[in-house]
């Protein structure tokens, strides 16, 4: 049995054959079969090839292909038919063996090129198969977002989403019909979108504006303890330092706060751990110690946002920070710096006998200072490796997103 002919697909814009080279047009011409929407057949002139036009269901072309291995197949996509295009799709169902690819600029790249700004750490999805309420939460902590589109999905729903969720610190950029002739770039603020159209075929941009913290979402369904990390308000560059919401759980677990508990939250940073353990110890005291100013400020509004009034937020460097405060039952120390070991050593004198101390570090070497730290003292040390990734619909498949490895060591100071 002659091996099958390989399916080419090709991807094209609204220039047409134009900007195609002389290879990919010499495809086109030989085709027998050509496969594809049917806005976009029509920038191929007729020919002698079989058409098939296809719609949102692509079963009909995979049928098509497996059905003649022997024709010279071309399936025509717009711009780079593997960025949220079809080439995904048919690699999958009839093997990547059975194809070669031939990409065009991607409507979401020239989008990017006209505005000016750069997409490569850019949160990108396709509004056509999913509902962009249900992104809010990626879309909320991005520093810029791009998105296809829909009929469902136009720029003024997005829009009107976003500013009832409070997210209104982003510019936003309509791009309508990309290198075509009538080719339009809007930049205008969300509340100007609201009742403006524009054409089908257009890539949204959204760019933060800088300087402004997240915005958290709605306290419903809050919890005791392991609240999502985007409840909280979190400031911006420095958005991911926030303490997730399960390294958290379990370091709190670890400090046993019990109703009546004291206990410090040395660099504190928004406040998440400290505001947890308030929750908890309800009759008791916690200080959340923070020397940067605008973190400080974050601890207050995240209070205030939880309505604990049991947190003292402690502006100022440790150790003069705590020089006043009641000993503690437990601490929390958190950081990456070089005197992490030095601040649990100074922490530790500070803390009650049978009292509990957990430390978050980020290297390894953090690790054996602390660690080694805490056995001089007579503590037995728990220490673990917390490599954590949470699911993630990506593409129409989940994935997973790893967070940084996190390394915790709790022990309880010994008589």
């Amino acid at each position: 049995m002659s091996k099958p002919q390989k399916v080419h697909i090709v991807g094209i814009g609204d220039d047409g054959l134009a900007a195609l080279t002389d290879s990919t047009r010499q495809l086109l011409a030989d085709a027998e079969i050509l496969i594809g929407g049917e806005a976009t057949l029509r920038l191929v002139p007729a020919g002698k090839a079989e058409r098939l036009i296809v719609h949102d269901n692509f079963d009909p072309a995979v049928d098509k292909i497996a059905a003649s291995p022997q024709k010279r197949i071309v399936v025509l996509a717009t711009g780079d038919p593997l960025f949220y295009g079809v080439a995904r799709h048919l690699c999958s169902r009839l093997g990547k063996e059975r194809f070669e690819v031939a990409p065009h600029v991607s409507s979401m790249q020239l989008a990017f090129a006209r505005v000016k700004e750069s997409w490569e750490e850019a949160f990108l999805t396709d509004l056509a198969s999913r509902s962009f309420a249900s992104l809010l939460d990626k879309v909320r902590v991005a520093e810029k977002v791009g998105l296809f589109t829909s009929d469902q999905w136009p720029p003024s729903r997005v829009a009107a989403t976003l500013l009832e969720h409070r997210l209104d610190y982003f510019s936003a950029y309509v791009c309508e019909n990309l290198g075509s002739p009538d080719e339009r770039v809007t930049q205008a603020e969300l509340s100007e979108l609201l009742r403006e159209e524009f054409a089908p075929l257009n890539v949204m941009i959204l760019v933060r504006k800088p300087n402004v913290p997240d915005r958290p979402l709605e306290a419903r369904g809050q919890r005791l303890f392991g609240n999502p990390d985007e409840m909280f308000t979190q400031s911006k560059p420095k958005h991911g330092l926030l303490t997730p919401s399960e390294l958290r759980s379990i370091a709190l677990a670890e400090l046993d706060v019990g109703p009546r508990s004291v206990v410090w939250d040395i660099g504190a940073g928004s406040g998440s751990v400290a505001i947890e353990a308030a929750q908890i110890a309800h009759d008791g005291r916690v200080f959340a110690i923070e020397m940067d100013p605008e973190d400080h400020a974050l601890i207050l509004t995240n209070a205030e946002r939880f309505r604990v009034t049991n947190l003292t937020p402690v502006l100022g460097r440790a150790p003069e920070a705590w020089q006043d405060l009641p000993e503690p039952d437990a601490i929390f120390v958190g950081g990456s710096g070089r005197e992490i070991n030095r601040l649990v050593e100074l922490a530790a004198d500070r803390l009650r006998v049978g009292g509990r101390l957990v430390a978050s570090v980020g290297s390894i070497e953090s690790v054996s200072a602390v660690y080694g730290v805490l056995r001089r003292r007579g503590s037995d040390v728990k220490v673990w490796m917390l490599n954590i990734a949470r699911g993630t619909e990506q593409f129409e498949r989940l994935r997973f997103e790893a967070l940084n490895p996190t390394f915790l060591l709790a022990a309880i100071k010994p008589k």
